[in-house]
């Protein structure tokens, strides 16, 4: 599965502006509920209580929140590039300003975690961030996710 799978072009938000970490993921699941034609709260609640098991800060200003969702038939993505960082309980302490959101389906198996691993080694790329932190429209930022990115260096 690759990023390009997951994610649509009417999922990508650029210039977000959250006070922090539940309104961040507000946005993510007003975007998913539009996109995806699910109901905002429970996609919210969905995020909320993942990230009370732990955050999904992953370091270098990126998070990666996910969540199981009744009523999707497929792996799916959003993401949004906030204007201003905010504190999201990352491992390396650092706010957050990259979040690309997956959910899958309530009975997703491995599927799942392959996704997740897959956009977390995407996201450690320190050329990949930097673009996507340049990026000016959701059509740039979703061509520089769907590339490959195989041969970047790790951060």
């Amino acid at each position: 599965m690759n990023i390009g799978e997951l994610l649509d072009r009417a999922a990508i938000s650029t210039r977000v502006s959250a006070a922090n970490k539940k309104k961040a993921l507000a946005v993510i699941a007003e975007i998913a509920a539009r996109n995806f034609g699910l109901e905002p709260g429970a996609v919210l609640d969905a995020l909320a209580e993942r990230e009370a098991a732990g955050s999904t800060g992953v370091g270098h200003g990126v998070a990666v929140p996910h969540a199981r969702l009744e009523g999707l038939q497929r792996m799916r993505g959003v993401f949004v590039r906030l204007e201003q960082p905010v504190e999201f309980g990352s491992v390396d302490d650092q706010p957050v300003d990259l979040l690309f959101a997956l959910f899958a389906p309530k009975n997703a198996g491995a599927e799942h975690l392959r996704a997740l691993a897959r956009v977390s080694r995407s996201l450690r790329q320190s050329e990949l961030r930097e673009q996507l932190r340049k990026a000016r429209s959701a059509d740039a930022v979703h061509a520089l996710l769907v590339q490959d990115v195989s041969a970047r260096p790790a951060a």
